[in-house]
């Protein structure tokens, strides 16, 4: 029998008008395997266009004042480098990180999805502080199971590229040797600081990221964007994420150099770069990964949102 109460109650809505209702106000959510599938062509995408930049700064944080420095800037590097060898020259090492781009982004938005699915609340909205969690965990997942390996394999081919008698032929023979020469454990130099960096970096930009999205959408959930206004909040949160972690990221790379042996962790490798070099050495680098970083997550956020429309629309996951 129904309850007389509920039957009078002046708030209470007809059963089947509520649940017309509901749909409309509560985001859908994205399907993790969608995530998997989107994210990965977004990274592959963005590799392709952006890598020249990462050459760039890969190779200035790996010019150390120990020895005179090579390079007088960002200019002065890319002179160099399209000089002898070409503009072909600043795509050296790109298989590596294409490679390693591709199931990176899979696993970070998949990973996300997952986590984001399980913390949005009945309407479907996602607040920051979430956002900051789910990212922290997408990050650390991305580190252990893609970045860490994939970043030693580069950082260690770009790094013998440019020495007088280069020993790695391409990027498996490099991967063989590396493996050869110092175990797996050879494409594990710098997790630690690696989880640290790539924990932060996501925790910063989906932070970011998300919060900007529940500015603009307001009340509304489903409040489609503009690609554009997704690259602006994009660049917006790679922007935050360069200024925040840049020291870990030079930590990660002097811990994944050939020069690696000269420290004994990721504390000791900090404590040498301050005392040896100063302050100012934990930002070097920090122009062209800013410019990268920028382009990087807006373009990733852009393809990322556009392909998962467009999956929704062949793949009915509801």
């Amino acid at each position: 029998m129904q309850d007389r109460g509920s039957f009078f109650n002046p708030f209470s809505r007809p059963r089947c008008l509520a649940a017309a209702a509901a749909p409309a106000g509560k985001a859908k959510l994205t399907h993790p395997g969608k995530a998997i599938l989107a994210g990965g062509i977004a990274g592959g995408i963005e590799i392709c266009i952006t890598f020249p930049t990462e050459y760039v700064k890969t190779q200035l944080q790996l010019d150390e004042r120990a020895n005179p420095p090579k390079y007088r800037g960002v200019v002065d590097c890319v002179r160099q480098t399209v000089k002898g060898h070409g503009v072909k020259g600043l795509y050296r090492g790109l298989s590596s990180l294409l490679y390693g781009s591709i199931p990176k982004s899979a696993v970070r938005f998949g990973v996300f999805e997952i986590l984001s699915n399980r913390a949005k609340d009945e309407s479907g909205r996602l607040d920051s502080t979430s956002g900051l969690l789910c990212g922290l965990g997408a990050g650390v997942m991305e580190a252990v199971l893609v970045v860490c390996p994939m970043e030693t394999v580069k950082v260690k081919f770009i790094h013998d590229q440019t020495s007088g008698n280069p020993k790695y032929r391409g990027f498996f023979h490099g991967v063989r040797e590396i493996v050869r020469s110092q175990g797996l454990r050879g494409t594990y130099q710098g997790l630690t600081a690696t989880v640290l960096k790539q924990g932060s970096n996501q925790a910063i930009r989906f932070f970011v990221m998300t919060s900007l999205r529940n500015w603009y959408k307001g009340d509304n959930p489903n409040k489609a964007l503009n690609p554009l206004v997704t690259g602006l909040f994009g660049a917006i949160a790679g922007a935050a994420s360069v200024f925040g972690n840049t020291p870990l990221d030079v930590i990660k790379t002097r811990m994944q150099g050939l020069d690696a042996h000269k420290y004994k962790s990721t504390l000791d490798c900090a404590l040498k770069i301050l005392r040896n070099e100063g302050l100012a050495a934990f930002y070097k680098g920090t122009v062209p990964r800013l410019g990268r970083v920028c382009l990087d997550v807006a373009i990733v956020f852009i393809i990322y949102e556009e392909v998962v429309k467009g999956l929704n629309k062949v793949w009915k996951t509801e």
